[in-house]
């Protein structure tokens, strides 16, 4: 049982680098706004991992709270957002 929380843990680890990686690198705002979306669910899956392994489940508040505010946060960078050309626009000038 245990080679199975150590694949997950793998599994986890590696999305979450692959993740900080676009986070990082990502060209664009929407880019990045998709990666931290995606670091976030890693997040919550990791979470929800160690409160399956080690039957805890005081844990699991985190995770509502988690998704909350990792949706009014997307919401809100989609809504108030500037374009990318903008930006790039005033640089050149």
């Amino acid at each position: 049982m245990h080679l199975v929380w150590i694949a997950a843990a793998v599994m986890l680890s590696a999305a979450a680098a692959i993740t900080v990686y676009r986070l990082l690198a990502g060209p664009s705002t929407l880019d990045r706004l998709v990666a931290l979306d995606a670091f976030v669910a890693v997040s919550m899956c990791g979470i929800g991992t160690w409160a399956a392994f080690s039957l805890d489940s005081t844990v699991t508040y985190s995770l509502t709270a988690l998704a909350l505010i990792s949706f009014v946060g997307s919401v809100s960078v989609a809504r108030f957002r500037v374009p990318d050309r903008l930006i790039t626009d005033r640089r050149i000038r």
